[in-house]
């Protein structure tokens, strides 16, 4: 999986291209209710800037009005103190309201963000082929995926509320100090902001280098902990408790590590902020407190500055947490569009049809792939499966059976040659009509945590009790079901485990026939059972491929006996085909792993 570079030169140009990416959320084509939601959320932003910019005013007026100094308007005189100390208490109030309100406005303009990108990933992991999904790491991107969509909300404010909002409140107070004072106090306020700004995104930027290493130790301690944790079984076969444990503390010291880098960076950089502020509050006091000594202030006018300074210092404390979350953000979400910008292998075409079975033919046409291109796999096949027909593929590991499967599915495409169904090649149909054509009874069936009603109805979105039933009989299921004590609704536990390996094989057969395609593809589907068992889901796939077109790929040559056809594939090659009558007849490559598995087979008897 590619990562996102943090270099000094491509960080702000990956900054602005994460950006790009969440602007349109918040002015999208067609979603006028958004576009209001927006609008109405930046009156009420301005509104609550402009109230909190006149506060401390009433502030100023109610101690002058108790001290006795300066001019009174006539305002004043009719509000008097305690009128212009509610006054003062119902401005406050008023700016939290319409912040209150502006995010109760902008709430769902976010939250609709969040789940549209979240949909929006979800869609494009399942989009990737097959060759992504075998390489990728489950719990390192689980956590990209989540730490990239908790961003999206943040940075959305941030787009709306933040930099533009805060400019504005700054250039507001500097005109009243300006206006009201002289232009001293706005040079202070001014160089104060300038030296924490410059400070911040200095620090800032060292600290996301940081952020960016912890958010890899991160990863790599929650990959380690997933893996752990879905090999739980293998963990326990070889006693590799105290190993596993020791593996993922390794992670998470240097989680730790790169943790308190980060930790002792933000403790920096928060004490620098604070001292710039600081600072500069004191020279303004200061000089306020001698324009007070010398009566060309008052002690209105001492308070009101202090009250301007304080108000300044939030937006700015809020400037240099925003701008941190901000990185952290953009760190975040840049590997989660870097996620989005890897563009599946396998696409539709523009102008892929529906894929339109009449008869369920297969044909392989000197087919040719490979999935490194220095090893090929096939290597001119040439194979035609007539409607209705039992076509089983076997020969040695590593000869290419299982690849046909692959490719017939479309996990991968064909490099050279054509794989058609009822003349149609298979490139040129939409993946949903292919997939929903074929049905797959795999060597491991994979069920969801879930019930067993639930994954044998997984093959027929909407199918009903009494569908799902039917299918569980046809797969000689039905009656081990009835007979547990929560019936259909029984758990069967990650990945199925609670099952036994025939009972999950019949599961999966149970929802390839609700599924009901015209082509099924077994691969391997009965290898990894005992003899007994894998006589019981035989007569299940026989029932299940009556009617349809079938390939069956076997390394058990004993399962595929009965076929119509039996192809054997030695080094990419068709080696021979024919009836298991005619392939023994022949003396060649079928005869010889046939006498092969057949002394095995004598000699397993033997010693049991």
């Amino acid at each position: 999986m590619r990562r996102t570079s943090l270099t000094t030169t491509d960080a702000p140009k990956n900054g602005w291209r994460t950006i790009r990416r969440v602007a349109p959320y918040l002015w999208p084509e067609g979603q006028g209710w958004v576009k209001r939601r927006v609008v109405l959320a930046l009156l009420a932003l301005f509104l609550s800037k402009l109230v909190a910019v006149g506060t401390p005013l009433f502030y100023k007026a109610a101690v002058d009005a108790l001290a006795g100094e300066g001019e009174t308007a006539a305002w004043m005189l009719a509000l008097g103190a305690i009128g212009l100390t509610v006054a003062y208490g119902v401005a406050r109030l008023t700016v939290v309201g319409f912040q209150q309100l502006r995010d109760a406005i902008f709430a769902r303009v976010g939250q609709r963000a969040l789940r549209a990108l979240a949909l929006k990933t979800f869609r494009h992991i399942h989009a990737m082929s097959l060759r992504y999904h075998i390489s990728r790491k489950t719990g390192g991107l689980s956590r990209i995926i989540e730490r990239g969509v908790k961003g999206v909300e943040f940075l959305l404010r941030f787009l709306l509320f933040s930099i533009g909002p805060l400019i504005l409140e700054l250039l507001m107070i500097a005109v009243v100090l300006w206006t009201l004072f002289d232009f001293r106090y706005v040079a202070v306020v001014m160089a104060v902001i300038a030296a924490y700004t410059l400070f911040t995104f200095k620090v800032t930027e060292w600290r996301v280098k940081l952020r960016k290493r912890m958010n890899d130790q991160d990863t790599d301690a929650n990959q380690k902990a997933i893996d752990s944790l879905l090999n739980f079984e293998t963990v326990k076969y070889f006693n590799a408790e105290g190993r596993e444990a020791a593996r993922y503390d390794a992670a998470m010291a240097g989680y730790e590590h790169a943790a308190l880098h980060s930790s002792y960076s933000l403790a920096l950089l928060n004490f620098g902020q604070s001292f710039l502020i600081t600072g500069g509050l004191v020279i303004v006091m200061v000089m306020a407190a001698i324009g007070v000594q010398a009566g060309t202030l008052t002690v209105g006018d001492f308070v009101m500055v202090n009250a301007y300074m304080i108000q300044i210092t939030m937006p700015l404390n809020f400037l240099g947490t925003v701008y941190r979350e901000i990185r952290q953000s953009l760190v975040d979400m840049g590997e989660m569009f870097d996620l989005l910008e890897q563009a599946p292998d396998v696409t539709d075409r523009p102008d892929a049809r529906q894929l339109q079975v009449t008869g369920g033919e297969l044909r392989l046409r000197d087919v040719h792939f490979g999935y490194e291109a220095d090893r090929p796999i096939l290597k001119g096949v040439t194979l035609t499966v007539r409607p209705g027909q039992t076509v089983a593929v076997v020969g040695p590991s590593g000869s290419g059976k299982s690849t046909i499967g692959r490719l017939l599915f479309r996990f991968y495409d064909v490099q050279g040659g054509a794989l058609t169904i009822d003349g149609q090649d298979v490139r040129d149909v939409t993946q949903s009509s292919l997939h929903a054509a074929i049905g797959v009874v795999p060597q491991d069936t994979v069920l969801f945590n879930d019930t067993i009603g639930y994954n044998i109805g997984y093959g027929l979105d909407g199918a009903t009790q009494e569908q799902i039933e039917d299918a569980a009989r046809a797969a000689q299921i039905h009656g081990f079901i009835a007979g547990l004590p929560e019936g259909y609704d029984t758990l069967v536990g990650e990945r199925g485990l609670k099952l036994s390996g025939g009972e999950k094989q019949r599961v999966g057969i149970a929802r390839t026939l609700l599924k009901n395609p015209p082509i099924l593809l077994l691969d391997e589907a009965t290898s990894a059972l005992d003899s007994e068992t894998e006589q019981g889901i035989q007569e299940a796939l026989s029932l299940a491929g009556q009617g349809r077109t079938v390939i069956t790929i076997a390394h058990r040559l004993s399962t595929v006996a009965d076929a119509g056809r039996i192809v054997v594939l030695e080094d990419g090659r068709i080696a021979e085909q024919g009836t298991h009558a005619e392939l023994l007849a022949r003396q060649g490559r079928y005869a010889s792993l046939w006498e092969r598995q057949a002394s095995e087979r004598v000699r397993s008897e033997a010693a049991e």
